[in-house]
């Protein structure tokens, strides 16, 4: 049989295989997980609405309670005087009340909307925190050691999750005193109140973000990476915290963006039960409460229709938010 034939030019060499026309040579970087998660979040527009609004509801909590007028301050000027209804159509709505005013009380909707978005937020976050790290410390030690360890720590989730917490919330906020101190520093009033509240739906929610890193960490114990450290001798606490840890940053992440609009929701419930923030400062909880027992939804909806929708739309934009954040980070999802 004839050898093939060589028709390629004499003295041309092999083009390699990395250098395509159009690219001048240049090297092709690759992106990083982080790189390409953005990307994936970037392309869904109703994730990066809802992290619009939620940056500009952290904005208006920080910097709204200097913009807008003392939320405790009574307007008598602005109500009926026989039926102490706001003055003027739509609930007193003018430039300078742009909500209106409360009836009875002639109180700015706006700055307690405003400043109820303060207090909802630092103990949503603070909770989701203390939830996070407890969570994930139990999580980590149950996933990795198993036997009685994670026996022992998965009944106390079961207890935790089976505890009626709400029914609790009520009673141990009705039997503190107004006043304490710990290690030194004494609370009273409201800085108690948000303590105890940051504390109470914080230390019970940590269930939830532990079984998910104990399910994640189950999964992840048996992989090469791990093996490999074990190889080289690496021991318990460096193999949790230095190979598996950074391995659950995206569940993290994604679960606590769900977890924090439950902790707000479950403030506003407890503040529109009357063991939450204290009055007269502002919740959102406890304008609906101001809205259905004093009556002022019978005057005009929008005094129960504006803190619900506040409430609504930041549970909605956190809700979206780490669903959108969760496809990015799994490329499974898609």
């Amino acid at each position: 049989m004839a050898a093939p034939l060589d028709v390629s030019p004499v003295g041309a060499e092999a083009i390699p295989e990395a250098v395509t026309t159009g690219l001048s040579g240049q090297r092709i970087e690759g992106r990083s997980l982080g790189q390409i998660a953005w990307l994936r979040l970037r392309r869904d527009k109703v994730a990066m609405a809802s992290a619009v609004f939620v940056i500009f509801l952290i904005l208006v909590a920080i910097l709204g309670p200097f913009l807008v007028q003392n939320p405790d301050t009574y307007h008598s000027n602005l109500l009926n005087p026989t039926l102490l209804s706001p003055n003027g159509a739509f609930g007193g709505i003018s430039l300078a009340h742009p909500f209106g005013v409360e009836p009875q009380t002639g109180r700015d909707v706006l700055s307690r909307i405003v400043n109820g978005a303060r207090y909802s937020l630092i103990i949503g976050f603070l909770a989701t925190a203390l939830a996070v790290i407890i969570g994930v410390f139990f999580g980590l030690i149950a996933g990795y050691f198993g036997g009685w360890v994670d026996s022992l720590i998965a009944r106390a989730m079961d207890v935790f999750l089976a505890f009626p917490l709400l029914v609790f919330a009520i009673a141990l906020v009705g039997v503190l005193p107004t006043n304490a101190s710990f290690f030194g520093i004494s609370l009273a009033g409201n800085t108690l109140r948000i303590g105890l509240l940051i504390f109470i739906i914080g230390f019970f929610s940590w269930p939830y973000m532990g079984r998910i890193i104990r399910g994640q960490v189950l999964s992840l114990r048996e992989r090469e990476f791990v093996d490999a450290a074990r190889s080289i001798g690496a021991r318990g606490p460096y193999i949790l915290f230095r190979e598996l840890l950074p391995n659950l940053w995206g569940p993290i992440l994604v679960y606590a963006t769900l977890l924090i609009p439950t902790n707000i929701l479950f403030e506003a419930a407890l503040s529109f039960l009357g063991v939450g923030i204290i009055p007269p400062t502002p919740s959102w909880g406890d304008m609906l409460s101001d809205a259905v027992t004093n009556g002022y939804y019978y005057i005009d909806p929008m005094y129960m229709f504006i803190p619900g929708m506040a409430i609504f739309l930041t549970v909605m934009a956190f809700n979206l938010f780490g669903d959108g954040l969760r496809d990015a980070l799994d490329p499974r999802t898609r």
